[in-house]
């Protein structure tokens, strides 16, 4: 334990640049492992001084997700949350914001757009990318997307995310721990971010 704390101090030190958006793409398997560690990472994110957190949980393999909306909830007693689920979402609290969305795929969010202009009427040719970006749910693009567990990315802010850093780790979510956290955040500031070009 104290040679994490250790760790922790020193990987602390050497954050001099960090993202202000990181998004945390989970499975249903991962939030039923350890649900509590939403409410624990997204503290870290705060106490770091990340301006906001979205947590987005794909829910292919979640059979109850509702059970867990309680514990979610009150990330609100310390943070401005975003709660989205099916079609309802919910604020509360105060503070940095921290975004959790259930189980809305980026494919569902560029369908949603694309209906929403049309039932708009708007002319095809004034499509652009500014246009579209108006008509998405989901107005933020993270810095930093992080996925544990080495599995696939979800399709999750497939728009807003096109320019993100991706960071992979072996560590399955349950055990992900705070120096975990602390190495994505090291090696966020290590690259030379080129948004496309």
């Amino acid at each position: 334990m104290l040679v994490h704390r250790y760790y922790e101090w020193r990987l602390e030190r050497e954050l001099k640049y960090l993202p202000d958006s990181i998004c945390f793409m989970l499975t249903g398997h991962d939030l039923t492992d350890a649900p509590e560690k939403i409410q624990e990472v997204a503290g870290w994110s705060i106490k770091c001084g990340i301006k906001n957190v979205i947590f987005h949980i794909n829910t292919d393999n979640l059979d109850d997700p509702e059970r867990f909306l309680p514990l979610i909830r009150d990330i609100s007693s310390f943070a401005r949350l975003t709660l989205t689920y099916g079609d309802k979402t919910e604020v509360s609290g105060e503070g940095r914001e921290v975004f959790v969305v259930i189980g809305m795929s980026g494919r569902d969010e560029i369908v949603r757009c694309v209906r929403k202009m049309a039932e708009d009427n708007i002319n095809p040719d004034d499509v652009d990318e500014k246009m579209i970006e108006s008509y998405l749910t989901f107005n933020y693009e993270p810095d930093l997307v992080i996925k544990t567990g080495g599995n696939y990315l979800t399709d999750f802010l497939i728009w807003q995310s096109v320019y993100s850093e991706l960071f992979f780790s072996d560590v399955n979510w349950k055990q992900f721990r705070k120096t975990e956290f602390l190495r994505a955040l090291r090696d966020y500031q290590t690259r030379k971010r080129r948004y496309g070009r």
